[in-house]
């Protein structure tokens, strides 16, 4: 039950919506941010300068060989599919279901799940010894293979995704347009153009709250669709510890816990550095705290199935996997993953002091963390336990550990995510400026939709 607003006059509610705007405007970087984004180009920048070294020595440089044919590049997609999960979690699953709260997530949600994409997309891209033969995938497209399936999950939710980011947009774009000052020429026109002539008649407002419901009701069978179809790329091949039924939901499932924590450390961010402690509440942080732990629980009960059943039966070769993850060589990481990227968050975050903005920024931290390991340990134990035995190749074949080029590229993904987020950031309103001013009752009654 919402809490009845005070009674303000025209006057009030104007100076009000006001200070709102002026807090919510983007802002220009400062020492600290001109900093950080000039360490994510340097890193971004390294990271292609190995990608042309790659082009034009081959995968050599790396160490994916015959038998570890996969290695840290489709770890770190299936990372990007995952924590792209949360656009649908947070403006679609949340917004359906009609819980208030999310308002000040939708946009940042939006932000992280585009970025994500669209890293996901160029990291297969990376992966490819021949990038101009991805051409191929699309002029001689299959509809039998998974890889023409996760071509089309992977674009049409880009499309929804960036649809989802840009259309609540329109209303703050054009508040930036007429109120904005003190700005370059160049950002002005920017401003103009991506507002398309919004002035936020009754005609407009309900032309674009019924697209972005729609748009919020087809993301969320496509978002569960992407990480399903993806994780049938690995399934779908017969291969120790990828031979599962259990994959989808695995994978659904561990995509949005590493979502929302996404989420919850990018609010940290902002509540310390642009002093949003009033819109990125303790409250909030609760909330979020305990979406996490559900998600968490879910995951949990999934990494049960996917081991407990293979681990009970040991036979074969996929005894001979589960023993490499369980005490053999993946066995320190294997735990530390499972210890410290799940069980940890999950028994911290069932206490309420424990949903603090601090704790939850650490505990977000490491399910971040966790996951992306996570995914290295789904891509190369398996690689190294093939059906075939190795025979006559060289030691070096036999195991897989990325080399320093390879660490590269991938920092330079990561960087270039998280570069995408902060330009982004720079350029509008990480908070929606009317959708809050909404809530608070500042904008006339006439001005509001009618539901």
């Amino acid at each position: 039950m919402k809490k009845k607003q005070p009674t303000l006059s025209t006057s009030e509610r104007e100076q009000a919506f006001d200070a709102l705007n002026e807090e919510l405007n983007p802002r220009p970087f400062g020492r600290l941010g001109k900093l950080w984004t000039g360490l994510l180009a340097v890193i971004f920048l390294a990271g292609l300068f190995f990608y042309i070294k790659q082009i034009r020595e081959g995968l050599g440089i790396t160490a994916m060989r015959d038998f570890s044919i996969w290695g840290i590049y489709i770890s770190n997609f299936v990372f990007f599919v995952a924590v792209s999960l949360v656009g649908s979690l947070i403006s679609a699953i949340l917004k359906l279901s009609n819980v208030a709260w999310r308002t000040p997530l939708t946009r940042l949600a939006e932000m992280i799940a585009v970025s994500a994409i669209i890293l996901a997309a160029l990291t297969i891209i990376v992966d490819m010894g021949r990038p101009d033969r991805f051409l191929n995938v699309i002029i001689h497209a299959r509809i039998q293979s998974p890889i023409t399936w996760d071509v089309i999950v992977i674009t049409t939710y880009l499309m929804i995704s960036i649809l989802l980011l840009y259309l609540p947009l329109l209303p703050d774009l054009a508040l930036l347009r007429d109120r904005m000052k003190n700005i370059p020429k160049w950002q002005h026109k920017l401003y103009t153009w991506l507002a398309i002539n919004w002035h936020d008649t009754p005609e407009q407002k309900a032309i674009m709250k019924k697209s972005v419901r729609v748009l919020a009701i087809v993301i969320v069978p496509i978002a569960l669709g992407i990480h399903t179809v993806t994780s049938w790329l690995f399934a779908t091949t017969f291969r120790p510890g990828w031979d599962s039924t259990n994959f989808g939901p695995y994978f659904v499932s561990g995509a949005f816990m590493v979502g929302a924590a996404g989420v919850i450390g990018t609010m940290w961010v902002f509540r310390k550095y642009y002093r949003f402690e009033k819109y990125f509440t303790d409250d909030l942080f609760d909330k979020m705290g305990k979406l996490l732990v559900l998600l968490s629980f879910i995951y949990l009960y999934f990494n049960i199935n996917e081991y407990l059943i293979p681990a009970y039966k040991m036979k074969g070769h996929e005894a001979d996997h589960i023993n490499a993850l369980f005490t053999g060589d993946f066995a320190p990481l294997f735990w530390s993953v499972q210890i410290g990227g799940m069980i940890i968050p999950i028994i911290v975050l069932l206490f309420k002091k424990g949903r603090k903005p601090l704790p939850m920024m650490f505990m977000s931290a490491l399910v971040i963390l966790g996951a992306w390991f996570k995914r290295f340990l789904i891509v190369v134990p398996t690689l190294e336990h093939p059906f075939i035995p190795f025979n006559r190749v060289p030691e070096a074949w036999k195991h897989y550990f990325p080399t320093f080029a390879e660490w590269t590229i991938t920092a330079g993904t990561l960087a270039g995510a998280l570069l995408i987020i902060t330009l982004l950031v720079r350029l509008f309103p990480v908070i929606p400026i009317v959708e809050t001013a909404e809530d608070l009752h500042l904008i006339d009654a006439e001005n509001e939709e009618k539901e």
